[in-house]
Formats: C-alpha cells, sequence, structure tokens
C-alpha cells in the first residue's frame, strides 16, 4: 500500500506514556523483561557534574488534534486506516525535495514523501513505490519441505521451513551468480498461541515445543534479481539453511573450558546446541553474519538449589525465577532446568558467527565478547586495519560495550578473519556530560549549551590473546568469569546506565557511531515505579520516564578509550518540547517512537526501525540526515501492520527490506482468533514475513529523477 505525506502532531496524550507492545509480546519476546524489578540493581557511581537546560526549541506551527490511541489497536478492521484527517496544513510537513514547495531541499536518500502515521492492518509504503513479500514464516527453505499449513505443522517440516519471528537480516554477493544474492535472518522467538491450533500453555506437547525450537535460530536463503526492479525472489539452492535451537555451535574465547560452561551432555565446554533470542546482527566485512542472543533467559526454570553465590547472582541480574518458565522446555530436556544443569544457561548470551556461505560450517559463539543481551555485533575498520565490534545491552539501566581485536582482518584468509573476535579487549562505556546536572530536570529542555552532549571513556574488562590465554582488568574476576558474568564485571568499574541500549551501528561514511536507546519508562521514576528506577535524569539519558527513546551519535577514538557523545534524536511528537531533531525545524520531520534497529545508505544517512511505538500509531522505517545543513531531518519510510514490529532493515540502492515481526501478537489472539490477516489476507492468520520495497520507475531509493 502508498502512503501520503506524514502528519508532524501526533500528540496523544491519552495514550502518551504506552507502548504499542501486547502483554503477549512482553511474555513471549523478552519474558516481560519490561515489567517489574529492574535486573540492574547496582549502585554504580555517577561520573562528573552533568548537566543542565535552557528554554525549549518551540515547534513550528501546526495544529494538531488530540486523540486516543489505545482503541486504534485494538482491532484489525480496516477501518482503522489512517490518521490522515488530523492535518490541514500539509504544505508545511515534509514531503518530496522541494517540501511542498517551501524552497527546502531533502539530501539524497531523504527524497521521497513520508509515509502518515496510521493504524492499517498493512505495510504501507511512500508513493512511487511497489512492495512485495519475500518469503513468510512456514514458507519452504530448503528443496522438498512443505508449503506453510498452520494445521499440518511438524518438528521435521519446520526445521526446513523459514523460522518464526525473524529480526535482524543480512544481504551479500552470491559467490557464484551475479543474478542472485544470499539473504540471511534471524529468528528472535516463538509465539505459540499464534502458532498452535488450542495452544494450551500450560499444557503444550512435544512436538509443539520442537516446533518451537525449529522456529528459533537463523535462515540462509539464496534469492534472485527481477530485472528492471528492486524486488527479489526467494530460491532454492545449495546455500540454503537452517539453524535452530538444536544446532551444533563451538564456544570460542576466554569462557570456552571454563568450569561456568561445563555441563553434563558437554565436560569439555567448548560445544553448545543451538542459538536462541537472535535479535540484531550485522555483516562484517570478510562476508560473515553476527547475530546478539538477546532475552535467553526466559527460557530457562528453576533457578534454585545450592548454587555457588556469583552464578546465584546473575541468575538473578538475569531475571531467571524460582518456577517453570512460560514455554516449559524445560519438562521436554533437563539443559532448561536450571536445577539440574546450573551452567547451560551461561551457554547463551554472546555474539554468534555463521559463515552463510558454507551450509557445512559450524557456527561459533565469541565469548570474549562478553554474555549479556547482546543487541548487534557492528563491526568497523579503522584507516589502520585495527577491528572494532560494538554492541548493546537491551535492558533498562544497562550498558555499552566494545571490542578491540588485536588481530586485524586478513583479505581472503577466512579461517583467519573468523578468530578476530577471540583476541582483543573487551571495554564497558562510562559517560559523563558538560552541563551542570542542575540543567537537567527531566523535562527534555536543551542545557544552555544548546546540546544534550557530553565525553566518555572507555573502561578495560579483559583482554584476550592470540594463544588462548586471558587477564581480567576487572578486580575480584577471573578472565572466564569476566566473559560469563560480564555485567556484574561492568557494574564494578562503574558503566554508565542506558535507556535499553539496542543497535550499535558506525558510519561507513564518517566512522561516527550511533546507537538506538530504545526507551526507559522507569528513569527517574516516581510514585509507585520509584522502587525500579535506578538512576535519576542525566545529560545521556535526559527525560524523566522516558517512553519514546533516543538517538546517541559517539565520535569514538575507535582502537583507543576516549569519545565524545551528543543525542541526535529525543524521539517522540516532534509538536512536544521536550523532542530534538538535530536542531532540523521540528515542523518539517515525522513523529517517531522507540528506535530500534539501525542500518545506513549509501549517502550516508541513518536509518531507523522502531519497536513498540509508544504515539498511538504503527511502527515503521525512518531515514534521517546525519550530517550538513539538514542534520536531523527525519522522514518516515514505511510503516508495517498494527502490532507489528519493524527490524532487521537493509537499505541499498535499488531496494529496501525490513523484517515485519509479531504482527497480530496482541492480547487475547490466537490461532483461532487472530488480530491481523497480514500478509495473506482475507481470513488467513498473520505470518512474520520479510518485505522488499523498491522504486516504481526502478530509479534509486530516496533519489529523485
Amino acid at each position: 500500500m502508498e502512503g501520503t505525506v506524514a502528519l508532524k502532531g501526533l500528540n496523544l496524550l491519552t495514550n502518551k506514556f504506552t507502548s504499542s507492545r501486547s502483554s503477549m509480546t512482553c511474555e513471549y519476546k523478552c519474558g516481560n523483561a519490561c515489567f517489574g524489578e529492574c535486573d540492574n540493581k547496582s549502585d554504580n557511581p555517577y561520573f562528573g557534574d552533568l548537566m543542565s537546560r535552557r528554554s525549549a526549541l518551540k515547534a513550528g506551527g501546526l495544529t494538531v488534534l488530540t486523540v486516543g490511541g489505545a482503541a486504534a489497536l485494538a482491532a484489525p478492521a480496516a477501518a482503522q486506516s489512517s490518521l490522515s484527517s488530523w492535518g490541514s496544513s500539509s504544505s508545511s510537513l515534509p514531503g518530496s525535495s522541494n517540501n511542498g514547495g517551501t524552497g527546502h531541499v531533502s539530501a539524497p536518500g531523504l527524497q521521497f514523501t513520508p509515509v502518515e502515521p496510521n493504524t492499517l492492518d498493512d505495510v504501507v509504503v511512500p508513493a512511487g513505490y511497489e512492495q512485495s513479500v519475500l518469503i513468510a514464516w512456514g514458507d519452504p527453505v530448503i528443496e522438498g519441505a512443505p508449503g506453510f499449513d498452520i494445521n499440518n505443522q511438524t518438528p521435521e517440516a519446520a526445521a526446513r521451513q523459514f523460522g518464526f519471528n525473524n529480526d535482524f537480516a543480512g544481504l551479500l554477493a552470491h559467490p557464484s551468480d551475479p543474478n542472485r544474492l544470499v539473504y540471511v535472518a534471524n529468528h528472535e522467538y516463538t509465539t505459540e498461541p499464534d502458532m498452535h491450533p488450542n495452544y494450551d500453555s500450560e499444557n503444550p506437547t512435544r512436538e509443539q515445543v520442537e516446533i518451537g525450537w525449529a522456529g528459533h535460530g537463523m535462515t540462509v536463503l539464496e534469492v534472485s534479481k527481477v530485472a528492471g526492479s528492486g524486488e527479489l525472489k526467494r530460491e532454492f539452492g545449495p546455500l540454503n539453511r537452517r539453524i535452530t535451537a538444536t544446532t551444533p555451535f563451538r564456544l570460542v574465547g576466554p569462557a570456552a573450558g571454563s568450569d561456568h560452561v561445563k555441563t553434563s551432555a558437554d565436560q569439555t565446554g567448548t560445544h553448545v546446541l543451538g542459538t536462541l533470542n537472535n535479535c540484531a546482527g550485522g555483516v562484517t566485512p570478510w562476508g560473515t553474519i553476527l547475530s546478539g542472543e538477546e532475552n535467553f533467559n526466559q527460557y530457562f526454570a528453576n533457578a534454585r538449589g545450592d548454587l555457588d553465590p556469583r552464578v546465584k547472582e546473575s541468575l538473578d541480574r538475569f531475571g531467571i525465577g524460582e518456577g517453570e518458565s512460560g514455554r516449559k522446555w524445560e519438562r521436554f530436556d533437563d539443559r532448561f532446568d536450571v536445577a539440574k544443569e546450573p551452567n547451560e544457561v551461561n551457554r547463551f548470551g554472546y555474539i554468534v558467527e555463521l559463515n552463510p556461505l558454507d551450509p557445512d560450517s559450524t557456527p561459533v559463539k565469541h565469548t570474549a565478547l562478553g554474555r549479556f543481551k547482546h543487541e548487534a555485533g557492528n563491526v568497523h575498520i579503522t584507516g589502520d586495519g585495527t577491528v572494532v565490534c560494538y554492541s548493546g545491552d537491551d535492558s533498562r539501566f544497562e550498558y555499552l560495550y566494545k571490542f578491540v581485536s588485536s588481530k586485524k582482518m586478513i583479505e581472503g584468509n577466512l579461517e583467519h578473519n573468523m578468530t578476530i573476535l577471540d583476541a582483543g579487549t573487551l571495554y564497558v562505556a562510562r559517560m559523563d556530560g558538560d552541563s551542570p546536572q542542575s540543567e537537567i530536570d527531566g523535562s527534555g529542555e536543551l542545557p544552555s549549551d544548546g546540546e544534550f552532549d557530553g565525553t566518555g571513556t572507555w573502561a578495560p574488562l579483559l583482554t584476550a590473546h592470540a594463544d588462548g590465554t586471558a587477564e581480567s582488568h576487572v578486580e575480584g574476576f577471573s578472565a572466564d568469569e569476566v566473559a560469563v558474568f560480564t555485567r556484574e564485571a561492568a557494574d564494578v568499574v562503574g558503566a554508565t546506565k542506558l535507556d535499553r541500549p539496542e543497535d550499535v551501528e558506525a558510519s561507513p561514511k564518517t566512522g561516527k557511531v550511533y546507537m538506538a536507546l530504545t526507551n526507559n519508562s522507569y528513569r527517574g521514576a516516581t510514585g509507585e515505579n520509584a522502587d525500579r528506577s535506578k538512576e535519576g535524569v542525566m545529560e545521556y539519558a535526559p527525560i524523566k520516564e522516558n517512553k519514546n527513546g533516543l538517538v546517541m551519535e559517539i565520535d569514538d577514538d575507535h582502537a583507543g578509550t576516549g569519545f565524545t557523545w551528543n543525542l541526535l534524536l529525543v524521539c517522540g511528537d516532534p509538536d512536544e518540547a521536550y523532542t530534538y531533531f538535530g536542531g532540523f525545524d521540528k515542523s518539517r520531520v515525522s513523529p517517531i517512537s522507540c528506535p530500534d534497529n539501525l542500518a545506513f545508505d549509501s549517502h550516508g544517512n541513518l536509518w531507523v526501525s522502531t519497536d513498540g511505538n509508544a504515539l498511538g500509531s504503527n511502527d515503521g522505517l525512518y531515514a534521517v540526515d546525519v550530517e550538513g545543513e539538514n542534520r536531523g531531518e527525519l522522514k518516515c519510510f514505511l510503516t508495517v501492520p498494527q502490532t507489528a514490529e519493524t527490524c532487521g532493515p537493509i537499505i541499498n540502492d535499488e531496494r529496501v527490506l525490513v523484517s515485519v515481526q509479531h504482527p497480530g501478537e496482541a492480547d487475547g489472539a490466537t490461532v483461532e482468533n487472530p488480530a491481523s490477516h497480514w500478509p495473506g489476507g482475507g481470513n488467513s492468520n498473520p505470518r512474520p514475513a520479510v518485505v522488499v520495497a523498491w522504486k516504481a520507475d526502478g530509479g534509486r531509493i530516496g533519489v529523485e529523477a
């Protein structure tokens, strides 16, 4: 579906602090990590005299209506189509390159008419663009696999079909066919009530559990280019592969062989079955895929018994409880029962690396990059060849990390390059603001220097050597303990608490690093949530009860230990005083809430996908100019169906790809009573899927002819 001009004024006061995530999503995606006590109970010191504020920038004049957002997400009816009736002065809103005749010219990559906020049960792209579904849950990946049939699922079929809830994605050149590409997707989690007819969450069957195991992991898929357009078609090919929760992996790095990762099934501590809850990732310069294991904790149960104090502290820190897990996997495999296998949980929470061009290769888990709820794993190579990998820990009040390798990439030597992330130093970030703390009151007003900005240092946690030895830089922790209990080690060195640090990407144009900070409703909270606040507002997190998120820009000495930072975006309704768009005129930007995944186009623009829009409209994909006179100009390129999340963006000149995750994942939804019919339409059940969008005239994305 094509959209029209975006509306600036989504002033949805009645839903101002409400994420669009359903409680079902919170349960199955992250094990209700957004509720209850914060896992980080540390009392890290504050760093420096933080910031101040002055009067807010005033938004340009566009009258808006205020409406409630809750009902807009309650049903899949097409009648809840869009919010287009809210605007009357569209000539002042962002349009194509001339911006409605105002004389403003958007930079290449942003020359499209933005999609307006809506609650359609559909994917909406700009006027002049087309779209199609590349692949959806249950479609065959391996030749001979059956087609999707929600009433006839088996574990054997699911292991050869596209998995559930695709998230991060990468697109690589095909090694032998110029008319094909290689598409790789993660499958973050499964939502059993939306998968199985008559599902009983208290009594899942073994078959349903094994289908869930197969629905996790990764997919490698050959795709063909469609001549004359950016469209792609799925193909069967020798590279096609499914990675699941039972695929063999190797553990490498400082934790490999440690007593903390040995189990009764693997007394060497070097081999693991499967990967779980894979979220953001990255494509390495040497042609492999990195993928972060995020909310792995929710799959484990019964964290009780006579446990080592450090192990018990870690279980508590990840929120692993004493009772059953939601999916009840521990009933069918003891490795998910902490009381029986206390170390199995320590074998998840890493960056995994997959060689998608070798279907017989064994993927690895890099323990030198630490263990936490990994978002991303994105590599930047400096001018002298130093390899740096950035990653966030996606929880409230958690930390930003980087790994600086002591090895350098050798072109064409994949065996060597896949060991690059096993030797080097792991760091965690500490940040200062450069304004007085008295100027930070939580309202989002800029400090007297006109920016939310400051400096930072990288505190070393461990160094792994090429000979297999490693040393800890944290008092009271051995090197293998730092690799396994990374959060606790980062606490000791005073890491900076952030608002859900998610995807972290370095610009291929400037080298500047960008981090999505999705939200933190407990930042500086009072009243009933006061005990869930672990820190008040700070210059790096200046919004009290931050519901809409931030995007931070970091100018890093990549191989060194110093950096500067500023907030490029303070997200939300641009008509609200607290929002900030890099200094750009707020009357000319799209509303944005809950930034999640990041990507760059060939022009150097940053693209941001969202998860959990708190403004009452669907999540989407946005492009923002980060350099020059248009810095901060932000436009919505695409929105996804109601209740769905936008993730895994891939942006190139010919096409845009996004993962549409958990469509129809609404409270009370079941296979018998679906809350969405996307992508099949009619009375079909919703299916997570991959969407490809391209310019109808065959031109370049975001560039007017």
